[in-house]
């Protein structure tokens, strides 16, 4: 089961969120709530495509020195990188230094720009794979769905790196498109509630 771990206030969450101390304020205020920001939707695949073959936790602990180092994941400048800032960007110790990961994200930040172009904004484009609300699945007992597969395989075919089915699915999870909370967890109906009210771009 994956909703045991009691929070400090006594309500019952999901089991990950006890798994470091930092995971419990990132668990209550962010993941599961639905956005539709162009820049958060951006830097959060980019984190995810960092956190790849990593734990969430080496890459949640290191997550404003990524901002600092990509410009806040501002994706007009990010594409604007060249070769020096890979470099300067695999000198940098407070982030993850793998070329083939940085260079994902300057691409990516290139891709982005042609998506906004041509849909509006990346909201509205990763919002049309909201995850079916009746899908019956446990939360929390898969690593891709039928949606993170279909996203995964359009961005690729426009070019994206490093957006594979479970890291887009790691994507969906954290900024809603999915409500992945446990069934007994105290923020699954906060979740809920945020999710429909959200109006969907």
């Amino acid at each position: 089961m994956t909703e045991n771990f009691v929070g400090p206030d006594g309500g019952v969450r999901c089991r990950w969120c006890g798994g470091a101390p930092e995971f419990l304020e990132y668990h209550d205020n962010e993941w599961g709530f639905p956005v539709d920001d162009d820049r958060r939707l951006f830097e959060k695949l980019c984190l995810e495509s960092f956190q790849s073959g990593l734990s969430w936790r080496t890459i949640l602990a290191k997550r404003e020195n990524f901002r600092a180092a990509f410009e806040n994941f501002e994706i007009d400048k990010v594409a604007g990188f060249n070769e020096e800032d890979v470099e300067r960007l695999l000198q940098d110790e407070g982030i993850v230094r793998h070329r083939g990961k940085i260079e994902a994200v300057i691409n990516n930040a290139k891709r982005a720009q042609e998506l906004v172009k041509e849909q509006g904004s990346l909201a509205t484009f990763f919002w049309g794979y909201e995850a079916k609300t009746d899908s019956g699945i446990e939360p929390q007992t898969v690593s891709t769905s039928e949606e993170s597969v279909a996203l995964s395989k359009a961005l690729k075919k426009m070019g994206w790196k490093f957006v594979g089915p479970t890291t887009v699915y790691a994507f969906m999870q954290a900024m809603g498109l999915v409500n992945d909370h446990a069934r007994a967890c105290v923020s699954r109906a906060k979740v809920e509630q945020s999710r429909s009210r959200f109006q969907r771009p």
